[in-house]
């Protein structure tokens, strides 16, 4: 859900910087409906020194996501915070898989760098096709007497 929204990753997206009154009316709710969720756990407001709520840009989107749920698709606020509690884990997940994606294609590129020196026998590094995946164990041999 949230990864999917223009501005997502950029800091002024997600900077707590709206006083509770200017989200409630960005996310066209009464300002008691935002503490409200924010007691629940639905959308979690920054704090100001003061003690004012603050919100980001993409919690005033969060607001207009629970909003359309709750409303239109009748969805109660229990059930709200379980959708958006999965799909902050989906987005989590889809940034670690991007990662070690990331993480693998450099390595791939070092054997490559390194089997272009020379520096290995042909037989050390087994080229494998990147679509699909296998694990490959060594375990030593036992001796009978162990």
């Amino acid at each position: 859900m949230s990864g999917d929204f223009v501005g997502s990753g950029d800091p002024a997206y997600e900077a707590k910087v709206l006083m509770i009154s200017v989200a409630a009316r960005m996310a066209g709710m009464h300002p008691q409906t935002l503490r409200q969720y924010d007691r629940l756990g639905l959308v979690q407001a920054g704090r100001a020194a003061g003690g004012g709520r603050r919100y980001s840009v993409r919690d005033v989107v969060l607001l207009r996501e629970v909003q359309r749920l709750s409303q239109d698709d009748g969805i109660n606020l229990a059930g709200v915070k379980r959708i958006i509690g999965l799909e902050r884990l989906l987005e989590q997940a889809q940034q670690r898989v991007a990662r070690l994606e990331a993480e693998l294609d450099a390595a791939y590129r070092r054997i490559a760098e390194l089997e272009s020196l020379g520096g290995f026998p042909r037989g050390d590094l087994v080229p494998t096709n990147r679509t699909s995946t296998a694990l490959v164990v060594w375990r030593p041999r036992r001796t009978p007497d162990r």
